[in-house]
């Protein structure tokens, strides 16, 4: 989990401990009313209600497969460790005490500039000024962002969501894609089975037993999440094929040339890929397959969306002449530079060589205030 550290002695690290637990409370309560559906379900639904041996076990059989499915993305969603950005990104001893020294403004920004010369960034702050992260004392790679929650700079940040009690970002916002899938699955089959007996319940068709009410509430429970469960996982399935996140959905990124709400739009295709990985084998199972590091990102210059037909401010015509690559300001690591293969049109002219692969850390909507 992130934010799990050795909280201080005193009254700031009892509120700390306090809200650790606090935090914990949605995940028990879904936990909770999972065992519940369980128990209601399988043994007073199929084993109690159910007479037909053929339907009890066809019933049993889906159910347990959409269940462990259901759990195991949800297992993986909650602890798998947010990323955080490499040592590459954290500025040195000697250029943190020159931040400290000089004042806010162009002085300041020049400091950032020669730190970031060589890094694979894109993005800037709505002032155009190289973003940073004040409290983690880092420069922030394309589109990491800082959850107030985990107090941590987050790679790709979605939200922080309280019922995972994590971050949702590079590292886990495939497990939490196929958790609102498998999850938005269990209750759908489980308002299709229950349906006859529920109407059943009504026609006073069943008997006066205790498994008579677990039928109806389930099928209500059910009902009800499958109506929540459906937006938020069409609000998803449409950021993937828009490669956005929540929070850049919520605020453009802001490239060189401007703001661009698609700059990271690959087409669908590629979009799907950067989430789900290149072999399909794997895309159902809550299992890392995304593509890259989450440090570095391919950038689209030409926006061929019809939501937005317009080539960004600022850029040259001759971007859009499909024989003319241009590449971002930074390279790419390698393992994202496979996207640039085809005839694709990106960002910015190369100018310098970028450092290593970045090693891995740990892998609400939560906004920040970039200046």
């Amino acid at each position: 989990m992130c934010g799990w550290k050795m909280a201080p002695s005193g009254p700031g690290g009892v509120r700390r401990r306090c809200r650790r637990v606090l935090y914990w409370i949605p995940v028990v309560f879904i936990s909770l009313l999972l065992g519940w559906s369980y128990y209601a379900y399988a043994v007073q639904l199929c084993i109690v209600s159910m007479e037909n041996i053929g339907e009890q076990v066809v019933c049993l059989m889906a159910y347990h497969l959409l269940f462990a499915m259901f759990v195991w993305s949800y297992w993986k969603t909650i602890f798998t460790l947010p990323m955080n950005p490499s040592k590459e990104f954290h500025l040195s001893y000697a250029e943190k005490e020159l931040l400290e020294r000089e004042p806010r403004g162009e002085a300041h920004q020049e400091v950032l500039r020669r730190a970031a010369k060589d890094l694979p960034i894109c993005t800037r702050t709505m002032s155009g000024a190289i973003r940073y992260c004040d409290r983690c004392q880092l420069i922030k790679p394309d589109r990491c962002h800082h959850c107030s929650v985990c107090d941590k700079c987050i790679l790709k940040m979605d939200h922080h969501c309280p019922w995972v009690n994590n971050c949702v970002g590079f590292s886990n916002y495939k497990f939490f894609l196929l958790f609102l899938a498998y999850s938005l699955l269990y209750c759908l089959f489980i308002a299709a089975t229950d349906l006859q007996y529920f109407i059943r319940f009504w026609t006073n068709g069943l008997p006066d037993t205790q498994a008579k009410f677990h039928i109806m509430f389930l099928f209500f429970a059910a009902a009800m999440f499958s109506v929540s469960l459906s937006s938020l996982f069409g609000y998803h399935c449409w950021l993937v094929s828009k490669n956005k996140s929540t929070l850049e959905a919520f605020r453009n990124p802001v490239f060189r040339h401007g703001t661009d709400k698609n700059g990271f739009s690959l087409g669908f295709s590629k979009n799907m890929r950067q989430v789900f990985g290149d072999e399909k084998k794997y895309w159902l199972l809550p299992v890392f397959s995304s593509q890259g590091d989450g440090c570095s990102f391919p950038t689209c210059l030409v926006n061929q969306d019809p939501e937005q037909p317009s080539t960004p401010a600022g850029l040259n015509s001759t971007a859009k002449n499909p024989e003319n690559h241009q590449f971002p300001a930074k390279p790419l690591r390698e393992s994202q530079s496979h996207l640039l293969l085809d005839s694709q049109t990106w960002t910015e002219s190369s100018t310098n060589p970028g450092k290593g692969k970045a090693g891995m850390s740990n892998p609400a909507l939560t906004m920040e205030n970039e200046t």
